[in-house]
């Protein structure tokens, strides 16, 4: 009995904790109690346990609590491991076999967004991207992923030169009088980007955006297949899937991810 009253006395206090989170760092004790659904008077003890530890700290002027100096030194241990390349082999491998497919995970280089980890089905390759591969933003699901959610000159200029250089045929794969503007918000409302054929004749993507805990896109996550067997369809299974690995890599990063 004294040992679960242990179990579930730490339950209460990193429940209290993950509370104070949730709630922006800083908190009055009736937020937080009505937050863990407690009473103010339980809370409160629990507080001062916490304060002894250096978990938590009270503001003298408002009598709010935030969390303290030991809280944040376990934070900036989480931050060190929170690569989205490791954190994402998971889904990568989850992927590859749900899909048969290609699947792999890219970063924004300096010359575009770059290939760092790649995971290719049993069946016969159907394009040969490797690690260390740059992809071009406008006609690529990764770039565009990348083009949806970042707002960074360097990005943008780089997206208008492949749109000067496009043939007919890449074109006509955007649409409107501003395309690039048009591609950005249709990705960022699809929460996903597709190309079909853009790329490679008969090579079809889709990619969604993984963010880190300051809700900026760090990486982005790729499945990529043959176009005949290969649904595109933002609202389909493999979208489904890739936006919902994603999400998942994202959370572990420590970004807000809507259910």
């Amino acid at each position: 009995m004294e040992r679960r009253q242990r179990v579930q006395s730490a339950e209460m206090g990193m429940g209290i904790l993950k509370a104070l989170g949730r709630l922006g760092g800083s908190a009055s004790l009736t937020a937080v109690a009505a937050e863990v659904g407690e009473s103010t008077a339980k809370v409160h003890r629990y507080m001062a346990s916490l304060a002894q530890e250096g978990l938590v700290a009270q503001d003298p002027a408002t009598q709010h609590y935030y969390l303290g100096r030991e809280a944040i030194q376990i934070g900036l241990a989480a931050l060190k491991q929170c690569d989205p390349i490791r954190l994402g082999e998971a889904s990568l491998m989850r992927l590859r076999e749900q899909l048969e497919v290609t699947c792999f995970i890219s970063v924004m280089g300096n010359k575009g967004p770059t290939i760092l980890r790649i995971e290719e089905p049993g069946l016969p390759v159907t394009i040969n991207a490797r690690a260390g591969s740059v992809l071009p933003l406008l006609w690529s699901a990764t770039g565009r992923a990348f083009l949806g959610h970042l707002d960074d000159a360097h990005v943008r200029a780089q997206a208008d030169e492949e749109l000067a250089r496009a043939g007919k045929e890449q074109r006509a794969s955007l649409s409107g009088r501003n395309p690039i503007e048009r591609l950005r918000k249709e990705v960022r409302e699809q929460g996903c980007a597709a190309i079909r054929d853009t790329l490679l004749p008969g090579i079809s993507a889709v990619a969604a955006p993984i963010f880190d805990y300051t809700g900026r896109v760090c990486a982005v996550l790729t499945a990529l297949g043959a176009t005949g067997g290969f649904d595109t369809d933002p609202t389909g299974r493999i979208a489904s899937l890739v936006r919902r690995e994603a999400a998942d890599i994202s959370a572990a990063l420590g970004a807000r991810v809507k259910p």
